[in-house]
């Protein structure tokens, strides 16, 4: 894989086998930021789970508290008011048969699909379309639900929602490396918590193996977990 003279010079000035702190390496992601448009801060987790047996499964949803810097476009299936509801809350599509139709058809321009529990009999049908680009409604992740109002302004102001890989790692976007500092260690804070609270009672031996950060065009720099601030 041919690398380009910027990440070159990034990879001079870093070691990636340290352990930084959470606050220097969000520091050298930002101060190395330098493409053409806003890069994102994600962070990775490695997990000591098997995900193949279900009882190890690390699913959830956490709400980042200065949100993703992510514009998230919100499709909510439902029927007459809720359609309504889900628009006065801030969804960019809100409805029943026509968008039900628009999958079925192969449309799928949405990051976020929620569902009022009377249709998800309607909805179901459309779990090979949806299942396999993570847009299918689920109740544990708090995208069925009546409550179509918290439920759009949730994920409109930052709610995510992470799931284990099969090789036991679970990652997200934490925000934009245009983000204050302060923001992003926040943001990034929340999001480890919520994982250290995930902890499935069948995991044995070390729960987190290590966390690292990376921007989109970057490299990634593991972080140490003694410097990430616990609830």
């Amino acid at each position: 894989m041919k690398v380009s003279k910027r990440v070159k010079t990034i990879n001079k000035t870093v070691n990636k086998e340290k352990e930084y702190s959470l606050q220097e390496a969000i520091k050298i992601l930002k101060e190395n930021s330098k493409v053409k448009f806003t890069e994102s801060l994600d962070c990775a987790i490695r997990l000591g789970v098997d995900p193949r047996k279900a009882d190890q499964m690390v699913r959830g949803t956490v709400s980042l508290p200065h949100g993703t810097g992510k514009t998230v476009r919100v499709l909510v299936l439902a029927k007459s008011p809720k359609d309504q509801e889900a628009l006065n809350a801030g969804a960019d599509y809100a409805g029943l048969d026509d968008y039900i139709e628009k999958i079925k058809g192969g449309w799928t321009d949405v990051d976020v699909i929620i569902a009022t529990p009377d249709v998800m009999g309607e909805v179901g049908k459309l779990g090979r379309i949806l299942g396999p680009r993570g847009l299918m409604p689920n109740p544990k992740i708090g995208t069925v639900t009546f409550d179509v109002d918290k439920a759009v302004r949730e994920v409109k102001a930052g709610k995510i929602e992470y799931r284990v890989d099969k090789t036991g790692n679970v990652a997200a976007a934490i925000g934009k490396c245009s983000f204050d500092e302060e923001k992003l260690m926040e943001n990034l804070a929340a999001f480890y918590n919520n994982i250290l609270r995930a902890k499935p009672s069948t995991a044995k031996g070390k729960y987190v193996k290590n966390v690292s950060v990376s921007s989109t065009m970057g490299v990634g720099l593991q972080v140490s977990e003694s410097t990430i601030p616990t609830e």
